[in-house]
């Protein structure tokens, strides 16, 4: 809600990658319960590592403001979304570090942009991989609770910072964002050896 009234939501671009997206979690959730958590944890980090560096590398191209969903690049919008989609199910994760990136190569919307139209995308691939999840019995949901409570609170600081460093060339923000995923991939491997 916050990235609406900013209006950093290309919606358009939200209504095609959300649901080529939740097609794909679907699929890769059934997928990510046939492998072992460890193994998941550490290929998880792996790709964690590669999206990162893909930001590193692309954080001067500022992307095209008006850019939008139109018909030179909705199949790509749709295939994106299906594969982002698919491996959050696989992962079990809601995704945006990996939705963001692919919002950005598939439309070469800014980064901001990308933010607010991948959060659209989370909430639909959380909840598809989540109903997977539930439906197996393997939701903890005293510790999702917390999750969410505290998901609700970071995404509040997290939009105004992100408007904050948003602003101008968009890398800083590009920067930070490749940062907490090197971050997080970091102490997901430092946790499994």
């Amino acid at each position: 809600m916050s990235h609406a009234k900013e209006h950093t939501v290309k919606w358009r671009c939200a209504g095609f990658f959300a649901p080529a997206g939740m097609m794909g979690a679907a699929l890769g959730a059934q997928l990510g319960k046939a492998v072992d958590g460890q193994r998941l944890l550490l290929l998880f980090s792996v790709l964690m590592v590669l999206v990162g560096v893909a930001m590193i590398r692309g954080r001067h191209d500022e992307g095209i403001p008006g850019a939008a969903c139109n018909r030179d690049n909705v199949w790509k919008v749709g295939l994106f979304g299906l594969c982002t989609g698919g491996l959050s199910g696989f992962f079990g994760i809601g995704g945006g570090f990996l939705i963001v990136p692919a919002l950005m190569a598939a439309t070469h919307m800014p980064v901001l942009n990308a933010v607010g139209t991948s959060l659209v995308a989370v909430a639909a691939f959380g909840v598809t991989t989540a109903v997977s999840y539930a439906f197996s019995g393997l939701v903890d949901w005293p510790l999702a609770g917390w999750f969410i409570t505290g998901g609700v609170a970071g995404s509040l600081a997290g939009t105004w910072l992100a408007r904050k460093l948003g602003k101008g060339s968009g890398s800083t923000l590009k920067l930070v964002f490749a940062g907490l995923i090197f971050l997080v991939a970091g102490y997901i491997v430092f946790q499994n050896l």
